[in-house]
């Protein structure tokens, strides 16, 4: 049986509302220790990361709240759906997190989490502050002018 050839930088999950409920300072992208049949369900591309977000627990960063389903060929080895699941990062990378989200009042949200060239699963978080209504609603409205600013300038160049 041959093995599907693995696409570089294929995102397995997405997580969309992240920069509209957040305004995001920084990124970086960390492992994540994950089992064999959610590995093989996040290939299959059915997971959300909707309500997720990373905090500490016992001295280590983890993801919490991320939903991987159970992969669908079902074997003795399932796995918990919304476990929490260790990330990987370098003790410098761990110990400014931990000092951003405890004294900042910062907020550690994962914005993706895609496959490398070599085939590992990552997770892209975001360092964050929520942002307010009046934020939202400030950036939509940059956001509905640049995209009518485009089409007036488009419409301008054809005639």
């Amino acid at each position: 049986m041959a093995r599907p050839t693995l696409i570089a930088g294929k995102i397995a999950a997405e997580n969309r509302r992240a920069r509209h409920e957040y305004a995001i300072s920084e990124t970086l992208e960390a492992g994540i220790m994950l089992q064999g049949t959610e590995v093989k369900s996040l290939r299959a591309g059915r997971s959300n990361l909707a309500e997720s977000y990373a905090g500490q627990k016992e001295g280590e960063l983890y993801l919490f709240n991320a939903y991987i389903p159970e992969y669908q060929a079902k074997t003795v080895f399932t796995h918990e759906t919304r476990r929490p699941r260790k990330l990987l990062l370098h003790k410098k990378e761990l110990r400014k997190l931990l000092g951003a989200i405890t004294r900042e009042g910062m907020t550690l949200i994962p914005l993706d989490i895609h496959f490398n060239d070599r085939g590992l699963a990552k997770v892209n978080l975001g360092l964050a502050k929520g942002k307010k209504l009046h934020d939202k609603r400030a950036a939509e409205k940059d956001r509905d002018w640049q995209r009518e600013k485009a089409r007036v300038l488009r419409n301008r160049r054809g005639d």
